[in-house]
């Protein structure tokens, strides 16, 4: 069974642009990005959308639809009312390049900042490590991330405040708790969490957690876990008391 559905799809670059109507077949089973690329095929052939794996695994087709951050490949047709145009548009928290694509290269020069895995010395005679399973499964929900940057384009420090110099942004606070909660990772990176990460500008409103496609517990698991140590270190009457901080 074939419908009608009008999308406005945001058309434009640098120097500016408008949401443009265009109208197009759908079929039960569709998703935004199925829709997206029809009409690039039947209408718009210099569209520009950034798309790769159609899984939900790579991230690239990140866009806001109809004001929300989200995956074209994972948001169905059949979750949206057609009733009125479903309205797809570039993230922007993010500079613009063209259409729907934007410049997240700021994420990964971002990441760059945040110091490598330190592994402590084996412990072990035959010179390999002991673990206890539940420090091995703390980290593994923060290997799901995807780097679709969806939380980064939702959480208002960023988005708003354009704070891009004090805060490394949610997807970076799990990159940063991946390492801190690694059973065994030896480097201390609370400092670098207070100052050079920015962890203190978030106030933890869940925004992030509400977009991620891999439905990571970024505010519950990690983001909260990392403000505790920063406090425990920094703020905790005893600690400043012999010194503990700097």
């Amino acid at each position: 069974m074939t419908a009608t559905a009008t999308f406005s799809i945001w058309r434009g670059d640098l120097q500016g642009g408008k949401l443009v109507d265009y109208q197009t077949e759908i079929v039960q089973g569709m998703v935004v990005l199925d829709a997206v690329r029809r009409i690039q095929a039947d209408q718009a052939n210099d569209m520009a959308v950034r798309w790769n794996c159609k899984a939900g695994k790579c991230g690239s087709c990140a866009t806001e639809i109809n004001g929300k951050p989200r995956l074209m490949c994972m948001t169905r047709l059949s979750d949206l009312s057609t009733t009125q145009p479903i309205r797809v548009e570039p993230m922007r928290t993010f500079p613009h390049i063209r259409d729907l694509v934007t410049d997240v290269s700021w994420n990964f020069a971002k990441k760059r900042t945040v110091r490598k895995f330190n592994p402590r010395k084996p412990d072990a005679a035959d010179g390999t490590w002991r673990m206890a399973q539940i420090d091995v499964d703390r980290v593994q929900e923060f290997r799901k991330c995807i780097e679709c940057f969806l939380c980064q384009d939702v959480c208002h420090v960023l988005r708003n405040h354009q704070l891009f110099d004090e805060y490394i942004g949610p997807r970076l606070l799990v990159y940063d708790a991946a390492l801190v909660m690694h059973p065994l990772d030896s480097d201390q990176r609370l400092a670098d969490l207070r100052h050079a990460h920015g962890i203190g500008y978030c106030n933890i409103t869940k925004c992030c957690t509400n977009v991620c496609p891999e439905e990571i517990k970024i505010t519950d698991n990690a983001i909260i876990p990392l403000k505790e140590r920063v406090v425990d270190l920094y703020f905790d009457p005893l600690t400043r008391l012999f010194g503990g901080a700097r």
